[in-house]
């Protein structure tokens, strides 16, 4: 089979599990009327604004629109001078762009779109002012780490017709993509487990910068510590293999192994959900020795190996390995700022990944495993 036949099979793929709807979905609410987004009409670069630069993940948004012509930033809300200062020296940005006030800059730069950079407790607020001016918004992952914020949050886009997505590395992985059509495809199902790896050797250790690592290590700013930061991965990953299902139980264990550096947070996390007819283990750390993000899904008919960008193999029972072609994603999924451009412009449909509806389900199972992690102690 060629690879462009293998991609157009993907993309038909890719946009049916965008279109369904999930298994769990309120009978009432999914036929309950709701405002149509109210897409961007501009053409030509997307004008992003960034609330906040305490997220180290903002530079890769400084780097892409440094390079990129598709991108233009058009306002900084930033209230630390000395940052945004050697952000700035360091990605090309004019003096100009930053701004004190968050309604402020919105007011006066008008973007089309927000890339959250914040800690996860202030995203709530930043939606809050985003929303009723009609300023789609991209949040880095997990949404939130409350049910009553991410509850807020969702009730809030409904309300002003607008977008607020939720990014995660993983979801411009063509592996990812492919794992999940081979499963839905019925090539390698049921799938009756799931187990997800998320992590790193920690925030301190790989050199994440003071304002990243003082938010992402204090519970009341981050929720929890390796739990919430990289638990989230396996979380939303389970619930999208599972259509939007919640687990019926979840357990969880958390702990800090590195007391004197990461004392007030968990640095090693393990939660488990339990569905009707499949486990899902989800293992994140800041103690491990690499970066690592993979996953390895179980079926009857054979088992995958889900590894970083394409890297993909199969196994069928009692056979060696065999390496797979996960095709890469293109047009609007090729990563997420021309995702982003395309789908608050009204020109691709909000893939189920960054949606709402399933990253509401993913805070839900996050505050029921914090919630477990802390009785456990």
């Amino acid at each position: 089979m060629s690879n462009l036949h293998l991609a157009s099979l993907t993309a038909l793929a890719l946009l049916a599990s965008c279109l369904a709807p999930s298994r769990s979905m309120d009978t009432d609410a999914a036929s309950a009327p709701k405002p149509a987004p109210r897409f961007s009409s501009e053409e030509g670069p997307l004008r992003i604004a960034l609330a906040g630069l305490v997220h180290q993940h903002a530079e890769g948004l400084l780097w892409n629109a440094s390079r990129r012509d598709d991108l233009e930033i058009v306002g900084v809300f930033e209230r630390d001078v000395a940052l945004f200062d050697r952000l700035a020296a360091k990605h090309g940005l004019d003096a100009s762009l930053r701004h004190d006030d968050l309604a402020e800059m919105l007011d006066r730069t008008r973007p089309e779109a927000v890339s959250v950079m914040t800690s996860i407790a202030d995203h709530l607020a930043t939606i809050e002012e985003c929303a009723p001016r009609g300023v789609h918004a991209l949040v880095e992952k997990p949404l939130a780490f409350s049910r009553s914020d991410a509850e807020r949050i969702a009730d809030l886009a409904a309300e002003h017709g607008v977008l607020v997505l939720t990014n995660y590395e993983t979801s411009w992985y063509p592996s990812v993509r492919e794992a999940a059509r081979l499963v839905r495809s019925g090539e390698l199902a049921p799938l009756r487990r799931m187990v997800f790896r998320h992590g790193h050797s920690g925030p301190i250790e790989i050199g994440c910068y003071r304002e990243f690592t003082d938010w992402l290590t204090d519970p009341d700013e981050n929720g929890g510590g390796a739990l919430v930061d990289f638990g989230c991965y396996g979380v939303l990953l389970a619930t999208w293999l599972r259509g939007g299902e919640r687990p019926l139980r979840v357990v969880a264990a958390a702990r800090s192994l590195e007391p004197e550096v990461y004392g007030e947070v968990d640095d090693d996390a393990t939660i488990v959900l339990e569905y009707e007819d499949a486990t899902a283990v989800v293992q994140a750390s800041w103690q491990w020795t690499h970066d690592v993000k993979e996953m390895d899904l179980f079926t009857e008919a054979g088992s995958l190996h889900v590894g970083r960008g394409s890297a993909l193999s199969v196994r069928k029972p009692d056979a060696d390995a065999e390496d797979v072609d996960a095709p890469a994603l293109e047009g609007a999924l090729a990563d997420e700022w021309t995702y982003l451009r395309e789908v608050v412009r009204g020109r691709c449909a909000v893939d189920r990944l960054s949606s709402l509806e399933l990253n509401v389900v993913v805070v839900e199972v996050l505050e029921e495993a914090l919630r477990d992690a802390r009785r456990a102690r």
